[in-house]
């Protein structure tokens, strides 16, 4: 399954959906030491147009969390044949930013088992508070895919899948993935990056800081957001 086409820009019932699964997410548990994030992402030929924004963009997750003590994000994309890169954990944007910056995207197939399979091993490292997945694609079987998402749940590490492009088939298996981990789904293009940005930061302030700091966020977000999220608080 692949997908060329944009997709409809992000609405803001979409955002509202988005954070209230946020905050529904399991509580990190050890706020002595920085949140963990793994920021993965297609590489592949096809997410070529849109990478520049994205490394803009994951810099945002850094500065949303400053005032919670910070985040410590590990880069992890795959792209070309079999190639599967990650980054040392970074905790200063400018860290990431020279990850993304120096790379570029190549074909190849997707090898989101991979990103799972990775974040299973992470983990037992060192508890991962969140992953994001960014992606436009899935060429794997679903079910494989399915079967590894659910190892994540059980383990406690919510994903959250953002769909560049339209593709329904693609749609379908990430919001799957999404909710057997406890994550969240949501699509995106360059004509939502502010609407993005938000979700990206709402994911990292949950890895940071947790429920409370998600619902000060409420507090500054726009009134649907702001409703929904005091729905959630009762």
């Amino acid at each position: 399954m692949s997908s060329k086409n944009k997709s409809p820009a992000i609405s803001g019932n979409d955002v509202s959906n988005f954070l209230a699964k946020v905050a529904a997410a399991p509580l990190p548990l050890d706020r002595k030491t920085k949140g963990r994030l793994v920021f993965s992402m297609d590489a592949t030929a096809s997410r070529e147009a849109t990478w520049d924004h994205a490394c803009h963009l994951q810099s945002e997750m850094f500065n949303a969390t400053t005032r919670l003590g910070g985040l410590a994000v590990q880069l992890c994309y795959y792209r070309g044949f079999n190639e599967f890169h990650i980054s040392p954990w970074c905790e200063e944007p400018e860290q990431l930013q020279s990850e993304m910056s120096s790379t570029r995207c190549h074909g190849g197939h997707t090898q989101i088992g991979r990103v799972l399979k990775h974040l299973v091993r992470e983990n037992s490292q060192k508890k991962i508070q969140a992953a994001v997945f960014v992606g436009d694609a899935m060429e794997e079987n679903a079910d494989d895919l399915c079967q590894q998402a659910g190892k994540l749940g059980v383990l406690g590490i919510p994903l959250f899948v953002f769909q560049e492009g339209k593709d329904p088939g693609v749609a379908a298996i990430f919001r799957q993935m999404a909710n057997l981990t406890g994550g969240a789904y949501a699509p995106f293009d360059l004509s939502s990056a502010s609407q993005l940005k938000n979700l990206l930061s709402a994911v990292a302030i949950y890895a940071a800081g947790g429920h409370r700091a998600l619902q000060d966020l409420g507090k500054r977000s726009r009134p649907e957001i702001n409703h929904l999220l005091r729905q959630l608080k009762d």
